[in-house]
């Protein structure tokens, strides 16, 4: 469904990025997005309109990514080297499925962060979510 998304908007408005997609429930979708300018109400109110076709039975929320923003792509990981972020792995490394730090480093396959259990290399393909943390 992401890809789908990604080819629509990237027509549409080339500059927003699709930050995640997630089933929120039965029913909606929700989109977390970004645009170099920011994210407003109007913003939100245009990707909706063009997604109608592609998501004619599910209900569609649309938000800005916030100070808790996900990161989802190697690139989202190397803007932020130096802050504080939430790694959560799909199988425990070492004992620890959840790791909280600051990210250190960021390659085209992997993050390093320095974490409460030391510094960790987490290969991207292992990761099942990551975000942001403030402060």
């Amino acid at each position: 469904m992401q890809s789908d998304i990604e080819k629509r908007l990237a027509a549409v408005e080339p500059d927003v990025e699709v930050l995640a997609v997630e089933q929120a429930s039965a029913w909606k979708v929700r989109l977390v997005i970004d645009h170099p300018a920011g994210v407003d109400l109007a913003l939100c109110e245009r990707v909706t309109a063009h997604l109608r076709e592609i998501l004619t039975l599910v209900g569609l929320e649309v938000s800005s990514p916030g100070p808790r923003r996900p990161l989802t792509k190697p690139h989202h990981f190397r803007q932020f080297v130096g802050r504080r972020a939430r790694v959560r792995t799909r199988q425990p490394r070492d004992g620890h499925s959840s790791f909280t730090g600051e990210l250190v480093d960021a390659s085209d396959r992997e993050v390093v962060m320095a974490a409460e259990a030391g510094v960790v290399s987490i290969p991207y393909s292992e990761i099942n979510r990551s975000n942001l943390l403030e402060g």
